[in-house]
């Protein structure tokens, strides 16, 4: 294992405290607490976004913290859930007094920790609305999209949010903004290569030089196929048409894309996927209306590569396109 780290088990805290010297226009650490808070929180009266999870999937969570995107960010270990304490402290140190709102993957451990901290944050009199993010196609039928995991569609999901909170609404309008934003999106992905978790120095799962696996977890759950290698096109192919069978769309439609890299995938593969993703959804007659081609939830070190689609309703396409100020995104 070569990383460039210092001792494998600071690495989400000495991560974290980089983010904040780096960018300091945007945001700043919570002091004690591995997480991190928009430069000027808490803002009063406006709806406060909590997102977080495990670490390892950076720029995701903390890279989307800023105006018009999330409030805070709270940062377990690496693929580990935050404790419910450093929740609670954090959303505390975000509540301008018009309520939080919790946005994160729907996984067991985030679950639990989550909605520990929202009883507490209620006993303390801060209201606390959550939506769980379940875009992997790959991770459940349709018929239980509830089931389903939340990987690179986090973005698109704490985009809205984030917007529609900067419009200055109310706490119900914010939380319907996220779930109108989940419940149209939706994400493949495959895995070419694993990651290493740097406490264990240790690959997470094993794959051979001439396979992928389609629809793997961030964390390393298993897909569901694994094959031989295939050109880019052909793999662009299966993740899109598998996500427009998961949530037809009719000729006309409007949708933000995402490619989105696993950690080690460069950049010019990602575009040729992304070429690929373009022509496919022209020939179905849906119009890209932007499109992100780059690092937003990584697993390490993993090479690979989803695909994001969120259709864009008419409420949703205004807060996709609102400005947004981050470490990991800047948007006028």
């Amino acid at each position: 294992m070569k990383k460039l780290i210092n001792d494998p088990n600071q690495v989400v805290r000495e991560s974290i405290e980089g983010l904040t010297l780096a960018y300091p226009q945007y945001v700043r650490q919570v002091e004690g607490l591995q997480a991190v808070v928009r430069r000027d929180a808490p803002v009063r009266n406006k709806v406060a976004v909590l997102t977080g999870g495990g670490s390892g999937h950076e720029p995701m969570f903390a890279g989307f913290v800023g105006r018009g995107l999330a409030d805070g960010s709270v940062a377990g270990n690496i693929f580990t859930s935050p404790p419910p304490a450093p929740i609670v402290g954090t959303a505390k140190a975000i509540h301008g007094g018009a309520g939080v709102l919790f946005l994160y993957g729907n996984y067991s451990g985030d679950t639990l920790n989550f909605d520990m901290a929202a009883e507490m944050l209620d006993a303390d009199g801060i209201q606390v609305n959550t939506v769980r993010i379940t875009d992997d196609v790959a991770s459940a039928p349709t018929d239980q999209q509830a089931e389903r995991r939340g990987i690179a569609g986090d973005f698109f999901v704490i985009k809205a949010a984030g917007a529609r909170a900067e419009q200055g609404a109310a706490l119900s309008e914010v939380t319907a903004a996220a779930e109108e934003a989940n419940q149209n999106t939706r994400t493949m992905g495959i895995a070419l290569s694993s990651c290493i978790i740097p406490a264990s120095g240790r690959p997470i799962f094993d794959i051979s030089e001439q396979d992928m696996e389609l629809g793997m977890g961030l964390h390393g759950e298993p897909g569901i196929q694994r094959g031989p290698m295939r050109p880019a096109d052909e793999v662009a192919r299966q993740i899109v048409e598998a996500i427009l069978a998961d949530m037809p769309m009719g000729r006309g439609t409007e949708v933000a894309v995402m490619v989105n890299g696993m950690g080690a995938t460069p950049l010019a593969e990602l575009f040729i996927i992304f070429r690929a993703a373009s022509r496919i959804l022209s020939a179905a007659g849906i119009s890209i209306v932007r499109s992100y081609v780059g690092n937003f939830a990584t697993s390490l070190e993993m090479a690979g590569c989803s695909v994001t689609l969120m259709r864009l309703t008419s409420r949703l396409k205004p807060l996709l396109l609102a400005p947004g100020e981050s470490p990991a995104l800047v948007q006028v």
